[in-house]
């Protein structure tokens, strides 16, 4: 069983910066792809990032891009979201979740998700 805890969300003046982090309770991690999703009040959760299980290929939303980088720790089964340049349009919960195909933008292509960290950005 996979479990995915995320931490490191909070209250943020626009322009500034937070890292999510998303630990991950499953032997096999460094084999699971990792996502980040996000959803604000009112609207569907939408893709934010995705990274390979090496490493090696990384995917943004265009909303984010530029402003978000997503990395791995495979030896502490943890995946981060690095979150620079916020407006208040980033106010969502944050979501990390895992999935066996090798890149994915889907929420139906992930199979185990974590229970969301709260990011508000005041203007």
């Amino acid at each position: 069983q996979v479990q995915l805890v995320e931490s490191g969300g909070g209250l943020v003046q626009a322009g500034g910066s937070l890292r999510l982090s998303c630990a991950a309770s499953v032997f096999t991690f460094s084999s699971y792809a990792m996502g980040w999703f996000r959803q604000a009040p009112g609207k569907e959760r939408e893709f934010v990032a995705a990274i390979s299980w090496s490493a090696s290929n990384t995917d943004f939303a265009d909303s984010v891009k530029g402003r978000f980088t997503i990395s791995r720790d495979n030896t502490k089964n943890t995946v981060y979201l690095q979150m620079g340049s916020l407006i208040p349009d980033d106010t969502a919960v944050y979501y990390c979740a895992a999935s066996s195909q090798f890149l994915p933008r889907r929420r139906s292509e992930y199979s185990h998700w974590g229970q969301g960290t709260q990011v508000t950005v005041s203007s």
